[in-house]
């Protein structure tokens, strides 16, 4: 372990010391065995949300590698004896890289350790859980796969935003932005994403923000249309500024918006004026 990595666990350790740690008995719940690796995904952000495997997995685990997006509320029901390896990535800060983590995966489950890889939202979302999956089969180490409820379903329940609704939409597409703008290496059609669905979810898109609702007007999408911004969603912390399409960069810079954000395109932003039901009324 870091010096860095021992230094986060101690923090947490001290912060977590007094509370007192739920138990959850319902047969059926899986016995996580020496040498397997669990991929589980941690939900947006309250850990209400939780699956009740994700809590099976933290009650048994002898080794934690979570991400940044994984609060100290969740990572209070780990077991005092395991040890937390912390695998963030935000904001350009010094980070293990995938091949640092899928490396340090293997090298613990050959070891007899029972590692559970802890990440935000679902791991298989936009999060390189099927990445992670793929080396360890490589490997030869046995895992399970744990989905999560993502940001970009939880995030929006909390906002009061549907993601569908019956008198709106009947179609929703997910897409991550990080790379809009950037040419083919994207692989990303946002013509076409423009016009596959009345309401647009979109992870990891406030750097590019202005690019991405460029390219969905000049798509054809309208500059009057409702766009949501929902920072650290289902947390304590949450808020909303809701808009326009053409002012969505101005929307987040002039409320002080900052990742982790999800932002949702359509007319279903119009119902969290009436549906908002978590946190500070929409800005």
């Amino acid at each position: 372990m870091s010096a860095d990595d021992k230094k986060q666990q101690d923090i947490i350790r001290l912060t977590l010391s007094d509370r007192v740690m739920p138990d959850i008995q319902i047969d059926g719940l899986p016995e996580f065995e020496a040498g397997w690796v669990w991929l589980a995904g941690a939900g947006p952000g309250d850990p209400g949300l939780l699956t009740l495997h994700a809590v099976n997995a933290l009650k048994q685990a002898d080794k934690v590698i979570y991400d940044a997006l994984v609060s100290e509320d969740i990572l209070s029901l780990v077991r005092p004896e395991a040890e937390l390896f912390y695998a963030g990535k935000r904001g350009g800060k010094p980070s293990w890289n995938q091949q640092d983590i899928t490396d340090k995966l293997i090298e613990l489950a050959k070891q007899g350790h029972r590692v559970l890889r802890l990440k935000g939202g679902d791991p298989f979302i936009f999060g390189r859980g099927g990445e992670e999956a793929q080396a360890l089969v490589a490997a030869d180490i046995p895992f399970r796969m744990i989905p999560g409820i993502s940001a970009g379903v939880g995030g929006l329940g909390y906002a009061g935003i549907p993601a569908t609704h019956r008198d709106v939409n009947h179609a929703v597409t997910f897409v991550t932005g990080h790379l809009a703008g950037k040419g083919e290496a994207e692989l990303l059609d946002w013509g076409s994403i423009a016009k596959a669905s009345p309401v647009i979810v979109i992870y990891m898109a406030m750097s590019r923000l202005s690019v991405i609702a460029d390219l969905l007007m000049q798509a054809g999408r309208s500059a009057d249309e409702p766009v949501a911004i929902i920072t650290h969603a289902t947390t304590p912390r949450q808020r909303i500024a809701t808009g326009h399409l053409a002012d969505a960069a101005r929307l987040a810079a002039d409320n002080g918006l900052e990742p982790p954000s999800i932002i949702v395109i359509g007319e279903v932003v119009n119902l969290a004026e009436t549906l908002h039901w978590f946190g500070d009324k929409p800005l």
